[in-house]
This record gives structure tokens, C-alpha cells and sequence, in this order.
């Protein structure tokens, strides 16, 4: 095991903070190792280091960079064999549960409360002798074009993640984002076909982003949406960017743009209200938002690189906590959302091999 992964071990071990991650379709891992336990906030994103906060907002911590010791590695590649150890199999309250959420959420789109809804649950799953950095290492290696991370700290817990969504990248007064919508699984082709709902849901989610970064940019421009691959389902996504009017911060942008519709809904505080009244557990950090804030050792020159807490699990003594969600249009079908919830499931386990 390399020096840099056994510094992991030696941190978690004495309960210091760290955080490793990857980014998109590269070879380096960079670790941040906080020398302290402190648990720092982000008060108004002028600080410098690396963000982890949560879906409500109230929680938005800190691995300072002038608090931490900054390494990278450059990552083994090669392909990776997954060893079903065992399936796990929903019960069907689970099923019936999500269905019933499901429903609920159409007959209120119905009832013109808000046009679209993202609701999500939660999978438990009983670990067998967790390796931390071994599951680390294989969700970089299974999803190389994804934002694949690792934090720990002794005061919020460990989470591990493979997200392909991007909340905002920034440098300066020059932005960019995105919006991502739709899911289906990858059966071998790249030939993807949209229905109605996926496009519709995606199109809500592009107006949305660009509605609300008008209020603070000079200019917005916008891609046609396109068709992604991120693990074992393919998304809609349409490339977002555009400069800054002078006056206006990082802070602003990310609080115009968390939650996106993308893991909330439209409009933004109705469909908010509707989950934390609905889904009946808390989602902490799931589909909160991570990633560097202000760093100066960025070697593309993005200062601010912030992505939304997808596909992520957390790791609890001897269990992990699996997220997932689906949007919920008028057009949704309560048990095509069970099972896409159940295909977003396996960009987990498979790490886990299950």
C-alpha cells in the first residue's frame, strides 16, 4: 500500500478530518488531511479549502487549506473485477413505501402545489469487513468520468461518493454548471431514446438554472441537452456558463442554484417543504454539495469547483446508508420510479459487491 493510503488509515485512526477525491476523467487523487479535529463552517465563501454541506443548508462545513496538509497521488488504473457476494432484496413494505411517496407526490403536481418533485429514500446495507480506502479505490476506478470522493469527520461521519452532476465551477467572475435530468439504464447502446417525461423534466431543470443565474450574470448561454453515461445509467444533461455581473459573489450563485431542481424540484421552496414534510427521514448530506471552495492549488485554474451529492453512501459502524431519488413529473409512473431508484442503487453496490 502506498505512503499516501496508509497516511488514510493513520488519520482516521487517530479521528482527524480528511478528505480524498478524484475528478472527472483524471489520474490524480489529491488528500486533504486537516491537522486538527475542529469542526469548521463556511460563513460566506471567501474561505479556502474543501466544502461538504448539507440538502437543507444548515450544515455547511470545512477542511480549511491553511488547517490541512495538501498531497496527491497519481492513481493505478486498470479494470475491476466485482464479486457479487450476495444480492439484497427489497422488501416490499420498501417498495410499497416509495410507491405510496410516489403517488403522493404526482397527486400533488395534480393539484398544481408545484410542477416537479425529486424524492428520495433510503437503502440500508450490512457490511462485512469494510475496507474504506479498498472502496474508495474502486469507485475511481469504476466511474473515472465522475466527481469520486471520500470524507471523514469524527463530528459528521464518513461518505463516499461517484456523483456526476456539477453545482457550479468558478474562477473569478466566469462561471459554469449544468442541468441534469432524466436516468435510464445502460443496456450496452449508445443509441439513447428520451421519452416526453425525461425531456420535459429535463427542460424544467435548464429553464430553472437559467431563470435564476439572469438575476446575476451579464450573459447565459446553453447547450441542446445531450445524453450521458454516469455508471450503469445514462442522463439528459445541458451545459450551462456565462460571466458575472460585477457586485455579485460565489455565495450568491450557490444559493440561487442549492437545491437544483435536479434533487428538489420546481418551484424550489414548495417542493422543498413537500419532501422534508413527506419523505419521513432526514437526508443530511445527500444531495447537499461538495468540492473545493477558493483553492489556490488548482492546476486548472478554477478556484471554486462545487458538485452535488449524488450517488453517495454513508458508512455507519457496520452498515452503509445508500441515497437515492427520482423526479417526479406529471407524467411519472409510480413503479418505473421504484425501479429507477433501484438501478441508481448499483452505482453503489457495485463498490460494495453487491
Amino acid at each position: 500500500m502506498s505512503d499516501f493510503f496508509e497516511k488514510v488509515i493513520k488519520q482516521q485512526e487517530q479521528k482527524l478530518p480528511f478528505v480524498l477525491y478524484c475528478k472527472s476523467n483524471s489520474d490524480t487523487i489529491i488528500g486533504m488531511f486537516q491537522h486538527n479535529d475542529t469542526l469548521f463552517n463556511v460563513v460566506d465563501f471567501t474561505e479556502k479549502g474543501f466544502v461538504f454541506a448539507s440538502f437543507d443548508g444548515n450544515s455547511i462545513h470545512l477542511i480549511p487549506e491553511n488547517q490541512s496538509e495538501i498531497t496527491a497521488v497519481i492513481r493505478e488504473k486498470g479494470g475491476v473485477e466485482i464479486s457479487k457476494k450476495k444480492e439484497k432484496v427489497s422488501t416490499v413494505s420498501e417498495k410499497k413505501d416509495f410507491e405510496k411517496l410516489v403517488s403522493k407526490g404526482i397527486q400533488a403536481i395534480e393539484n398544481q402545489e408545484f410542477k416537479k418533485v425529486v424524492l428520495s429514500r433510503k437503502e440500508i446495507i450490512e457490511l462485512e469487513n469494510f475496507d474504506l480506502v479498498a472502496t474508495f479505490e474502486k469507485l475511481v476506478r469504476l466511474y473515472p468520468n465522475t466527481f469520486v470522493y471520500c470524507f471523514y469527520h469524527p463530528k459528521v461521519g464518513v461518505w463516499l461518493g461517484a456523483t456526476p452532476e456539477q453545482l457550479v465551477k468558478a474562477n473569478v467572475n466566469v462561471f459554469e454548471t449544468m442541468a441534469l435530468a432524466g436516468t435510464q439504464k445502460d443496456y450496452g447502446s449508445d443509441a439513447v431514446v428520451w421519452e416526453k417525461k425525461e425531456r420535459e423534466e429535463q427542460q424544467y431543470v435548464t429553464d430553472y438554472i437559467v431563470d435564476q443565474l439572469q438575476e446575476v450574470a451579464l450573459e447565459v448561454s446553453v447547450t441542446e441537452p445531450y445524453s450521458i453515461k454516469a455508471g450503469s445509467v445514462w442522463h439528459l444533461k445541458t451545459d450551462i456558463w456565462g460571466v458575472l455581473n460585477a457586485g455579485f459573489s460565489l455565495k450568491q450563485v450557490v444559493y440561487l442554484l442549492h437545491p437544483t431542481p435536479a434533487v428538489c424540484g420546481l418551484p424550489k421552496e414548495a417542493s422543498k417543504a413537500f419532501i422534508l414534510e413527506n419523505e419521513n427521514y432526514d437526508r443530511t448530506f445527500y444531495t447537499g454539495f461538495l468540492g473545493e471552495l477558493n483553492t489556490s492549488f488548482a492546476v486548472d485554474s478554477v478556484s471554486s469547483d462545487l458538485f452535488v451529492n449524488l450517488r453517495c453512501m454513508q458508512i455507519c459502524d457496520s452498515q452503509a446508508y445508500l441515497y437515492m431519488g427520482c423526479g417526479i413529473t406529471k407524467d411519472s409512473i409510480p413503479e418505473n420510479e421504484w425501479m429507477e431508484s433501484v438501478n441508481k442503487s448499483m452505482t453503489m453496490k457495485r463498490s460494495l459487491d453487491f
